[in-house]
């Protein structure tokens, strides 16, 4: 062999093997994994197809959106139960500014697909269908211009009927009750709901209310409601009080901007049942009432968890006025608050506070109508509703009250995942009469300067849709006329201090 030639150089063991596919597949003896691996690769390729065909469609939709298109109809199928007057109140307006662009434009692809994805929008927040999906297609009409096209929406309804029974627990009291409701009630997203329930202190209460947007953008909505209830109050005053009333409400906005409620109540109230051991101050107050009744409420939440927040804001203010007819007469209004933020991972600090005030009018305030202040869900180591004036055993309520508290929270060591937190708080508040002879400074000052004190520590758990918190703390001030509590406190509910 001459010099010339080329040779290959020698093979050396160990050599690598090749024997191996270079795709990954198990060994062919392995009949699970070659299926499984399978059904992965087939994945694979449908997601890739998929993803490429989305690519191209929006590369197609984006290359053609100026040209010249117009919706000559829309229609809704599946829409069974909802009437089409309805939907056309909320379809028509849209069509009509579709039709007139502004700065002399004619409609485009682009303008279409906007007003499409408008009106899809709308029919999810009717609350009525549980699937939209929309499609584009040439208009039959046959007087059609060319470039009109229809948009269609293929609607699935909700179950319209829904019937539940449950067991609660909230603000200290357990309980049971039946629900029933009728989504679009009449086919125009109407709702109706009746509720019975049964309580330790509440012992029956029932609701039946009928609510239906009121405006063409579903922003406001009213509502027409009958309820009644009858509630032991022994445990703090020596009665039972029942009501009936009607109460219509017109409400719009969104808790996490702000939602406004105007609402005219009529109730008839009675303090009966009273025990042997009642005060002259509560047999003064048995009998029956009316309260005829406007208020507003605003309220604002964007707390990231209503019951064991890390951060947002929750607001409300509350302001109604009575004595349009009646026996009550009175301007009442509260304000509450809860702020929290967290100060290193796992652990969150919160403030929460509240006030209220009561001023009564033309006659003295009632006592269905006075704020009751103390208990494990609002200033703690306090008996429940024990704050405040007494007459012998009986809590009288009070007409000016405020209360604020300083809360710890952290996570367990080493169980950041539980449910379970670690609570360390610090409670103040005070609830008093108003001294008509004293100006209404003179009161507020009084009341500020003169606080009850609780602090303690305990766990919080997560127990959705309720908090439950076992506290173990002591009154550090107290006022000579407030019930207090030594030792460990339960408190179920959902609003805390």
């Amino acid at each position: 062999m001459s010099d010339s030639e080329l040779q290959a150089p020698p093979l050396k063991p160990p050599l690598r093997d090749t024997s191996a596919p270079r795709d990954g597949e198990p060994s062919a003896s392995d009949l699970e994994k070659i299926l499984k691996w399978q059904e992965e690769r087939v994945a694979r390729k449908l997601r890739g197809e998929y993803e490429s065909a989305v690519l191209h469609l929006g590369e197609v939709v984006n290359n053609n959106l100026s040209t010249p298109l117009r919706i000559a109809s829309v229609r809704v199928e599946g829409a069974v139960h909802t009437r089409k007057s309805f939907l056309g109140s909320l379809i028509s307006p849209l069509l009509q500014e579709a039709a007139s662009p502004s700065d002399d434009k004619l409609p485009t692809l682009g303008s279409v697909l906007h007003s499409t994805r408008h009106i899809g929008s709308l029919l999810q927040e009717t609350d009525i269908f549980k699937d939209v999906q929309a499609r584009i297609e040439r208009s039959r009409d046959p007087l059609a211009r060319p470039g009109d096209v229809d948009v269609v929406f293929k609607t699935r309804e909700k179950g319209r009927f829904y019937l539940n029974t449950s067991t609660q627990v909230g603000n200290n009291e357990g309980g049971a009750s039946v629900t029933c409701r009728v989504r679009n009630t009449f086919g125009g997203a109407e709702t109706f709901e009746a509720n019975v329930s049964v309580a330790t202190q509440t012992r029956v209460a029932f609701q039946a209310a009928l609510s239906a947007p009121l405006t063409r953008d579903l922003k406001t909505r009213g509502e027409v409601a009958l309820f009644g209830l009858e509630r032991d109050n022994s445990a703090y005053a020596s009665c039972a009080e029942g009501v009936r009333g009607l109460r219509a409400v017109l409400r719009t906005g969104t808790l996490a901007h702000g939602m406004h409620e105007l609402a005219y109540e009529g109730v008839l109230r009675h303090i009966s049942n009273l025990a042997p051991s009642a005060s002259i101050s509560m047999r003064e107050a048995a009998g029956q009432n009316i309260k005829s009744a406007v208020s507003h409420n605003w309220v604002r939440d964007t707390r990231d968890d209503r019951l064991v927040g890390t951060r947002g804001s929750y607001l409300k203010f509350f302001g109604e006025f009575a004595g349009l007819g009646g026996d009550a007469s009175h301007y009442k209004t509260e304000a509450h608050t809860h702020f929290s933020r967290a100060l290193v991972p796992g652990v969150t600090i919160s403030f929460a506070a509240r006030s209220g005030l009561l001023w009564n009018l033309a006659r003295p305030s009632l006592f269905s109508d006075r704020f009751q202040l103390g208990g494990p869900v609002n200033v703690r180591m306090f008996r429940a509703n024990g704050m405040g004036p007494h007459d012998g055993p009986d809590s009288l309520g009070g007409d000016l009250y405020w209360a604020a508290g300083l809360s710890l929270i952290s996570d367990i060591p080493r169980k950041p995942h539980w449910p379970v937190k670690l609570h360390t708080w610090v409670n103040a508040g005070r609830l008093d009469a108003i001294d008509k002879s004293k100006s209404l400074i003179d009161n507020v000052v009084g009341s500020i300067t003169k606080p009850s004190i609780s602090a303690g520590v305990g766990l919080v758990y997560k127990l959705e849709p309720v908090r439950v918190e076992v506290n173990f703390g002591v009154p550090l001030v107290a006022s000579k006329s407030d019930g207090v509590r030594k030792g460990f406190q339960v408190g179920i509910g959902l609003d805390f201090l």
